[in-house]
């Protein structure tokens, strides 16, 4: 079954051109066929279809790809964030009361919270999510988180190493001894990343480069939370072992961007962060004139970001961050992509997956332009029209 979806004012290809990296036509069209895209092009050349959807003169992008998100979690933080808007400061030592939480829900408790942030993720144009484990810290617990995870996405994330948990106090490499131990062999084999929170207050450098290495070993990527708390090494020792991605990047030298932007891997920023936090917002515009490659996502979780917006994230991004729209959108779609490695996604563009969001606007730019209102008319997920 083909359907053509045609008269789309604006789409946004995310296929380069010399003089356009976003790909960006306009009158165009685009034909699915069955789960992926067929063709793209001008309404005026468009084949012929089984069925015809008409965009009625408004912009498509691609599908939302969220690549860093904490779905699966127990327990509420709103009292943490109520006394960080008058004045706390944020610390990591906070997960430790949902890692409580999550191990007191049952599996289908974690079950249906899961699917309900899922869907309010699709019905904001989210079709590609990566999940990461981090609030059981225990075998038994990480095992299940990244075992419901699965059940979602193929992009599952072991994060045994989030924080030290409280049994662990004052032990932590004994913890990390349990992390690149039973808990990796317990995980590995429902994850396909594994990633690692090099940050005072949870890991150190060293800490972490065990539980890179360890995973790296058992077949599973590296990510890496760093430099969301203050400067450190983590930036370089991810680049060191090829990290997919580095995610927060908020407190960045000159050395750490150099080291990105001659590399491959991605810097993950995750504006709900700093909104919640109050942190200062990482300059992406300094990052993006480097040439270092940024991706945005959502970092949905209780306590430093529980939002699951990705047009949130964009309407922050250029206007606290330095990111023009076309900037904002690319990363929150084919920059998510780059740090998942995927090519079959976060793109328009014949044989990717037809994940696709047509918007109640005439271009991307009203993300930004028009933040907090619902902008997003239908979802494409696998060639099938689910919102």
């Amino acid at each position: 079954m083909s359907t053509l979806i045609t008269n789309i004012a604006e789409l946004t290809t995310n296929v380069a051109t010399r003089d356009d990296r976003t790909g960006t036509l306009t009158d165009a069209a685009v034909l699915i066929d069955g789960e992926r895209i067929a063709w793209v092009g001008p309404a005026a050349d468009a084949p012929a279809a089984d069925g015809v959807a008409d965009a009625a003169g408004r912009a498509m992008i691609p599908g939302f790809v969220d690549s860093h998100s904490h779905l699966v979690f127990g327990g509420d933080r709103a009292a943490e964030f109520e006394a960080r808007m008058a004045g706390q400061k944020y610390a990591a030592g906070g997960i430790r009361s949902t890692v409580a939480a999550t191990r007191a829900a049952t599996d289908d408790e974690l079950r249906a919270r899961l699917r309900g942030f899922l869907d309010e993720m699709l019905a904001q144009g989210t079709t590609t999510v990566e999940i990461k484990s981090g609030y059981g810290l225990s075998v038994v617990d990480e095992e299940r988180l990244v075992r419901l995870a699965a059940e979602v996405t193929p992009e599952v994330t072991f994060l045994g190493a989030h924080v030290v948990p409280a049994e662990h106090a004052d032990r932590a490499d004994e913890y990390v001894d349990l992390v690149t131990g039973p808990m990796l062999d317990a995980c590995a084999p429902h994850a396909k990343w594994i990633d690692v929170f090099c940050e005072t207050g949870a890991f150190t450098v060293a800490q972490s480069r065990r539980v890179l290495e360890a995973g790296i070993a058992r077949g599973l990527a590296p990510r890496v939370h760093a430099s969301q708390l203050g400067p450190g090494e983590g930036v370089r020792l991810a680049v060191e072992l090829g990290a997919a991605s580095i995610d927060h990047g908020t407190y960045l030298t000159d050395a750490d961007i150099d080291a990105l932007a001659s590399s491959d891997t991605v810097l993950t920023l995750l504006p709900g962060v700093e909104f919640s936090t109050r942190q200062p917002y990482p300059n992406a515009r300094r990052l993006i004139d480097a040439g270092v490659t940024v991706a945005l996502a959502c970092d949905t979780n209780p306590g430093s970001s529980f939002t699951s917006s990705m047009p949130f994230c964009i309407a922050v991004a250029v206007r606290d961050m330095g990111m023009t729209p076309a900037e904002a959108v690319w990363a929150a779609t084919a920059g998510g992509a780059k740090a998942l490695r995927r090519d079959d996604v976060g793109v328009i563009a014949p044989g990717a997956r037809a994940d696709l969001v047509l918007l109640k606007a005439p271009t991307r730019i009203h993300l930004a332009y028009r933040p907090g209102v619902p902008l997003v008319d239908t979802v494409w997920k696998d060639g099938r029209a689910v919102g």
